[in-house]
């Protein structure tokens, strides 16, 4: 099969390109391949309150990765879930729309990736959104990303917002607006009550005659011609296949998937690839390399309430009312994230931009929902923002099918025990204000009277991902960088990568709405390159047939 466009991944960043790049190029056939399922009938994917079945196992939709083992978390393996289906982890996360700082798009800019300022993404962010609270100077409201606010919110969700008030931290409205820091409730990417993932917003609701979907499809490695692009060879139904790309391949599959295809390829560190049998195209010793993921710390605490939180073991035979209001009218407890308020702090007020993100979940949250506890609860969960630690994404076969190994490193470098130590400090105050104070409980792995050192090594034994890993395909303008910032992979022709691994330094706050923004800038650079492209050859074909050359020598061209 041929196609002119091929990309590789139905995620956040390949949904939202196929659909803009279909629509912008009518001329033009795309194919969108991915290893996993449609989802757009799944009802764990579509019903919210799933995100609490889905990310603790390794299922159709999730590839449920572990890490190798940290030293900075005890020796543990951590826990890394990835969406494998229609959306990508657009389709199992827990639908918190944020974009981080400005100043995050400012510093992209600074380090070499000319475009990608906050004046120039924002524009991009607008026009994916579809946010119900309507358009202006920050928002956009006719984007086929449904943003909107919950239909449901839980009273100790409620209560965790007034005893942050009470601890003496702002409210915030709009943490995508003129200001990021404060506490309140997420907007997420819902519709009618239901997950909007970027295969509902962009690929389900409108289907084009050009934009061919293929699922249950792995893709092994790009196949090339000399040093350009020229297909991928996949495996589905049993069976290998080459599909060809007349102009591009696209990598969108994830800050561990694509670096992965690209060194199963030839294009990676030489000395690895060679390790692993693998023929080296293109030496580029930093793909794979500045793994940066936001590492995560939990305070989880018992409650007994004559008004439960609904959302524990105790509470099951609470949810067949629930269920049939969410199906009817997609309201209710069903509705709900689960992670539905929380905020950006600053661990020093003399700071520039929030170092800190919370996540208050009206539920025991342990080991990312796979560790069950009798009765109820809550959890709040601190997050380091722009973490010093790096780490590394390698290869452990030269088939693509295996898994990667994933190193992140977390907590290599002291900063970010010593910010994370802090956090926990500031969100127990939190817990300690009368709103939530008043209903007593216990904490499970933590209390007040821990020495700092008993903190550090509590941390180290419960803190893991909260699942944004970026940076492993760094975007740059300089030589040692995978990608330039039109997105093209350096060495090669004809292969570009459009997913959170281009993304040179780690935004503050959840890494989808970012990823969305960076396929729909992909799709008009490369909208705009075809453009070029049809030009030149026009040129080329008037001075050929000038020239009395006719039509044969500008299809050589």
């Amino acid at each position: 099969m041929q196609y002119d466009y091929i990309i590789v991944g139905a995620g956040s960043g390949g949904c939202s390109l196929a659909s803009r790049l279909a629509d912008s190029c009518p001329d033009a056939t795309i194919a969108l391949i991915e290893a996993g399922p449609h989802t757009g009938r799944n009802l764990l994917v579509n019903m919210p309150v799933g995100v609490a079945a889905i990310v603790p196992n390794r299922l159709k939709t999730n590839y449920g990765y572990l890490t190798t083992p940290q030293p900075g978390l005890a020796g543990r393996q951590g826990y890394q879930p990835r969406g494998r289906g229609f959306g990508g982890s657009s389709a199992i996360n827990a639908m918190i729309y944020t974009r981080g700082h400005p100043l995050d798009y400012d510093e992209w800019a600074q380090l070499g990736c000319k475009g990608w300022s906050w004046a120039d993404v924002l524009p991009y962010f607008r026009r994916a959104e579809g946010n119900e609270r309507g358009a202006d100077a920050w928002h956009g409201d006719a984007g086929p990303l449904t943003v909107s606010d919950l239909r449901f919110q839980n009273p100790f969700s409620k209560r965790f917002v007034q005893a942050a008030l009470e601890a003496g931290y702002t409210l915030n409205h709009d943490f995508n607006g003129a200001d990021q820091e404060g506490v309140g409730f997420y907007q997420v990417t819902q519709r009618d009550g239901r997950r909007c993932s970027v295969a509902r917003a962009y690929i389900y609701d409108r289907p084009r005659a050009n934009l061919h979907t293929i699922a249950d499809a792995t893709v092994l490695r790009v196949v090339f011609n000399g040093k350009r692009a020229g297909g991928v060879e996949i495996a589905r139904g049993g069976r290998t296949e080459t599909l060809e790309a007349r102009a591009e391949v696209v990598l969108a599959a994830g800050a561990f998937n694509s670096p992965q295809l690209l060194m199963c390829s030839g294009i990676g560190p030489a000395a690895h690839l060679c390790s692993l049998g693998i023929d080296v195209l293109q030496d580029a010793p930093e793909v794979g390399q500045n793994l940066i993921d936001h590492v995560d710390f939990t305070i989880n605490k018992r409650v007994s309430s004559i008004e439960p939180t609904g959302f524990s073991v105790r509470g099951i035979a609470r949810m067949l009312p629930q269920f049939v209001t969410f199906m009817r009218h997609g309201r209710g407890m069903l509705s709900s994230n689960v992670a539905e308020a929380g905020g950006f702090l600053k661990s020093q007020p003399t700071l520039a931009r929030p170092d800190l993100q919370l996540h208050f979940c009206a539920a025991i949250v342990d080991d990312h929902n796979r560790r069950m506890h009798w009765g109820h609860g809550y959890s709040l969960h601190v997050c380091v923002l722009r973490p010093h630690s790096r780490g590394t994404v390698t290869l452990a076969s030269a088939d693509a099918r295996t898994a990667p190994l994933i190193d992140p490193r977390f907590l290599s470098d002291a900063r970010d025990l010593d910010l994370l130590a802090d956090g926990v400090k500031m969100a127990r105050r939190i817990l300690d204000a009368p709103s939530l104070a008043l209903h007593g409980g216990t904490e499970l792995y933590t209390h007040a009277g821990q020495s700092d050192a008993e903190l550090r090594r509590t941390i180290a034994g419960h803190a893991d991902t909260i699942y944004h890993p970026v940076a492993t395909c760094r975007m740059g303008s300089d030589a040692r960088s995978v990608v330039d910032p039109q997105l093209r992979v350096r060495g090669v022709t004809g292969l570009r990568i459009v997913d959170a691994s281009v993304m040179p330094t780690l935004i503050g706050g959840n890494t989808n709405a970012p990823t969305v923004m960076i396929g729909e800038r992909a799709a008009e650079l490369i909208a705009a390159s075809r453009r070029e492209g049809a030009a030149a050859l026009k040129t080329v074909e008037t001075a050929t047939a000038g020239e009395g050359g006719g039509g044969v020598a500008a299809r050589a061209v």
